[in-house]
């Protein structure tokens, strides 16, 4: 499994694991990065040549997660790690801060202002959780979501994904 050591290691270097389809990147935990986060989550799963809809999906999950990140807790940097776990993409949002609790979903209160994205994330999502980050300040939270093998060679091509 990631941590936010190996995410803020792998996002120093800008890497992308050869061995796999992997990438791990930080930003500082500010409202606006959270519309960086996608952007680079997009446009690492187009270069994989990862499908729309599971692209679409993972563009929400990241959305939500990163939102939290930074909404609820103290932190000042974000870890965000990407990687392909059979044909499933795990996505993992990594804080450094002290939230009151664990993340969880809200109510889905239809009048209420927040509280659905974790709703969201579960409906999008294979599986996910929460863990306690690495040295025990911090949480990460991990969806897993289908997304079916990738297409390759002239369907990639031709941008059929």
């Amino acid at each position: 499994m990631g941590s936010f050591r190996d995410a803020l290691l792998l996002a120093d270097r800008g890497c992308v694991h050869a061995g796999g389809r992997r990438d791990a990147f930080q930003f500082p935990a500010l409202r606006t990065s959270v519309a960086e986060a996608r952007r680079r989550v997009l446009e690492q799963l187009y270069e994989w040549g990862v499908g729309r809809e599971c692209r679409d999906s993972a563009e929400l999950v990241v959305s939500e997660l990163v939102t939290n990140a930074v909404c609820h807790t103290d932190s000042e940097k974000i870890g965000c790690e990407l990687r392909f776990i059979g044909a499933r993409l795990r996505v993992e949002v990594a804080d450094q801060g002290c939230a009151a609790t664990a993340p969880h979903p809200g109510s889905g209160d239809l009048d209420g202002e927040g509280g659905r994205g974790l709703l969201l994330v579960d409906a999008l999502s294979h599986a996910w959780g929460v863990r306690p980050a690495e040295g025990g300040r911090g949480h990460v939270v991990w969806a897993e979501l289908e997304c079916g093998p990738a297409p390759t060679g002239p369907e990639r091509q031709l941008g059929r994904h």
